[in-house]
Order: C-alpha cells, then sequence, then structure tokens
C-alpha cells in the first residue's frame, strides 16, 4: 500500500508541477505577447508575471477549502477532486483566443483558469506529502514523505520536455499555436492519475480519528484557535522554499533571454538538468531527516540559498551555458532540496490529525501566496528599477533568515508518532503538543 500511496501522491504532485510549470514558462515568454495589447514590453511582462502571482492568491483558498474537505471527508476524496479541478483548468488555458480576436475577454478568462488552477494546486501538494507521511511506517517518514515532492521535478521535465520542442518554432508559429500544445496534453494525465489515486486506501492516522470520533466540525478554526503557533511557524518555515523555486524556476527563464541574451532553450535546458538531478536529491534530503532531525537539514539548505543569492545572478551574467545551469543546481536544486525533503515531514508533524490537512495546506500555501507568485514580479520591478540584480538577491538573503527563524521555532517531529483521535506526542508525552490545548483535544 505504501508503494501505490507514494505512486498516487507523486503522480499529481506532477500534474500540478506539469501545470504550473507550464503557465510559468509560458507567463515568461508567451503571455505578454499573446494576451495583453502591443505597447510597453516591460509592462506586458510585467503584467503577464501578475497572472502567474494571482493563481498563488487562489491557492491559501483552495488550501483551507479542501483542507477542511480533506480533515472532514478523508485525504484521498479531495486528491481526487484537486487532480481533475488542475487538469481541466490547464487544458482549458490552451483554448483560450489571443488579445487580438476577443479583446479584453482574453486576460480575464487566462485570469479566472489561473485562480481556478490554484484553487486545486492550493491542497495538491499538501495532500500528498500528508498521504505519503500518514501511510509511513516508523523512522522513514522522512524519507517517504520526501517522495511525492519528486512530483515536483517529474513534473518540470515533463514540461520542460513538452515545451521546449515548441520553443525552436518560428516565432509566430511558436505565439500562434505551439505553445497551446503543453496546456492541451493536460488532460492526457487524467485517466492514469484517477486510476491510480482510486487504488489508494485513506490513512490509518483519519481512519482512526474517523472511528474515534474525533473528527473537527470546523478544522481551520480549530487550527487557529489551538495551533497558531504552529500555523505562523510553519508559515515562516514554507517562506524558503518558495525563493528556492520560483526565482530560478520562474524569473531566470525571462532573466536570462531579456537581459543577458540567451535563448529561451538554454534556460529550460537548465530547468530539465536541475530537476533531473532531483528526483534523487530530494528523496536523499527526506532520508538524511530521518537520519539528522528535520530542523539541521531544513537550515542547512536555507542557509545555502541565502550563502548562494549574489552568486546565483553573477553566473547568469555570464553567458555561459554551464555556469547558467551550476546556478540553477546551487539554489533549485542544492539549497531547494534540503529545505523541501525535511519540509515534507516537518510541517505534518506540527498538527494533530484533525486538523492536520487544513494546518500543512494553509501555512504552506498562505507562505506561496505571499512569497512565491510575488516573487518573479518583484524580481522583475526591481532588476528594471535598480539596474541590476543586488536588490533582489539581497531579498533572497532575507526571506531565507526569515525561514531559518520558522525553523528554530517548530518542534522536532521524527519520534512523533501518528495515531487518530489527536493522540500524537512526542515521545510519550502529550505535552509536547504545545500548541494544542488538553481540553481542546476532545472537541
Amino acid at each position: 500500500m505504501i508503494r501505490r500511496v507514494v505512486s498516487a501522491s507523486t503522480i499529481g504532485t506532477a500534474l500540478e508541477w506539469y501545470d504550473f510549470m507550464l503557465y510559468g514558462t509560458a507567463a515568461a515568454l508567451v503571455f505578454g505577447k499573446v494576451f495583453f495589447p502591443e505597447g510597453d514590453p516591460l509592462a506586458a511582462t510585467l503584467a503577464s508575471l501578475g497572472t502567474f502571482a494571482v493563481g498563488f492568491f487562489a491557492r491559501p483558498v483552495g488550501g483551507m477549502l479542501f483542507g477542511h474537505l480533506g480533515d472532514r471527508y478523508g485525504r484521498r476524496f479531495v486528491l481526487v477532486v484537486t487532480l481533475t479541478v488542475m487538469a481541466v483548468s490547464s487544458t482549458a488555458i490552451g483554448l483560450i483566443p489571443d488579445y487580438a480576436s476577443i479583446g479584453v475577454a482574453a486576460p480575464v478568462i487566462l485570469v479566472l483558469l489561473r485562480i481556478t488552477q490554484g484553487l486545486g494546486a492550493g491542497a495538491e501538494y499538501a495532500g500528498g506529502a500528508l498521504m505519503a507521511a500518514e501511510h509511513a511506517p516508523p523512522g522513514r517518514r522522512g524519507l517517504f514523505a520526501a517522495i511525492p515532492p519528486t512530483g515536483n521535478a517529474l513534473g518540470v521535465i515533463l514540461a520542460t520536455l513538452v515545451f521546449t520542442p515548441f520553443t525552436w518554432l518560428a516565432q509566430d508559429a511558436f505565439l500562434g499555436w505551439g505553445w497551446r500544445v503543453p496546456f492541451l496534453v493536460s488532460i492526457l494525465i487524467l485517466p492514469v492519475g484517477l486510476y491510480i489515486r482510486s487504488r489508494v486506501d485513506e490513512t490509518p492516522a483519519f481512519t482512526e480519528t474517523v472511528k474515534a470520533g474525533d473528527r473537527s466540525a470546523a478544522p481551520l478554526v480549530a487550527v487557529l484557535r489551538e495551533a497558531p503557533g504552529s500555523l505562523l511557524k510553519g508559515f515562516l518555515v514554507s517562506v524558503g522554499p518558495n525563493v528556492a523555486t520560483y526565482i530560478p524556476s520562474v524569473y531566470a527563464l525571462s532573466y536570462v533571454t531579456d537581459n543577458v541574451g540567451l535563448a529561451a532553450a538554454v534556460a529550460t535546458g537548465g530547468l530539465l538538468v536541475a530537476n533531473t538531478i532531483k528526483l534523487v536529491t530530494l528523496p536523499l534530503c527526506g532520508a538524511l531527516s530521518d537520519r539528522f532531525g528535520r530542523r539541521p537539514v531544513f537550515i542547512a539548505g536555507a542557509v545555502l540559498c541565502a550563502v548562494a543569492a549574489f552568486p546565483f545572478f553573477w553566473l547568469l551574467d555570464t553567458g555561459n551555458v554551464l555556469l547558467v545551469w551550476l546556478a540553477m543546481l546551487l539554489v533549485l536544486t542544492f539549497a531547494n532540496d534540503l529545505m523541501l525533503g525535511s519540509q515534507a515531514s516537518m510541517l505534518p508533524e506540527q498538527f494533530p490529525t484533525r486538523m492536520r490537512f487544513t494546518g500543512v495546506a494553509a501555512s504552506r500555501e498562505l507562505a506561496a501566496a505571499a512569497a512565491g507568485g510575488t516573487l518573479p514580479f518583484i524580481a522583475a520591478f526591481l532588476t528594471a528599477r535598480t539596474q541590476g540584480t543586488w536588490a533582489i538577491s539581497a531579498l533572497m538573503v532575507v526571506m531565507c533568515a526569515v525561514a531559518v527563524a520558522g525553523a528554530l521555532g517548530v518542534r522536532e517531529g521524527r519520534n512523533v508518532p501518528f495515531g487518530g483521535g489527536g493522540e500524537e506526542s512526542d515521545g510519550g508525552s502529550p505535552a509536547a503538543l504545545t500548541d494544542v490545548a488538553p481540553t481542546e483535544r476532545g472537541r
């Protein structure tokens, strides 16, 4: 069953990131030219990246909505729904007429579909990692929870392999129809994902909670009332992976083409290399968190990201293909995977079963909205205003410091068993759940 769970969780995360990578790539290279009126190229790029950010503002709403359903009706049910929402909305993006055909309706439809996409993505990643964590055997939760996030890499690899050949088309063909084909492919992945997820059992922890009659009627209210500290620290921790993901995987695409003058295929090729290596480094970092603890591994990744913030853009500015790829490896693979690999089990360990889905999704997706979707837009703005990259590099350092502060505050949960009825404890001590009031546990 654990193999089925990991497969089901990973394929859903892969579809999520296939869709999001497609959107991020198209936002950097296509949407400004297709869905917005001709004029100032910078204004079109900012508007296009703004639509990318809109999806992230929808993600916390989706996380809380589907987190509520996941804590009330089960993890598997939610993951089937979110998979469908993601696939259908992404396919529809590939069918939108351009601005020249329907005018302002084109960007309006784009934004609406991006919001729908964001609602589904708001619970997909959190639910996948949570399913694996709650099914994982003792002492190996970090490893198994870190495997579904490799779906990120698989999705990016698939998106890159599908999207890159179309960038070789003539400009008119690429902007006319070439970019649409990868979006339409999304619908082909859906049946495979639904079949695999239909064969997965509900998690033992949730099943025990149902039997104990301990499901919360309002999981979000329970999180805000009983575990506000865990929610805040989970939010702070989640800032780091957003920095290490969206600067190299989204903003760097437009930076190397518009500012450095390289072909788009150089950047997408770097993403392919970086994400291929992730297939090994993410589970490895999860296993390291089982061995050494979640906090030390996470903090190591945040510090590496901060140290690499300035060299990242220096390497991009060389215009050397190998150095550009090295920059992406430093931040997107090594620094990011140390954080993501440990975070996948760290966040579920901060909340009791009856509010776990909501707590994990809310903390992660609120950070994604605040620090993820806005970063490419902010980076483009700062680079244009300061005539350089020092400002965005400095911002990356500050945001990594915030993530370290959050990691220092979370409890170390690698030895905390998952059970039903809100009975999880660290080493058998109920007092370890310091954010959960004892009188509230039975609600």
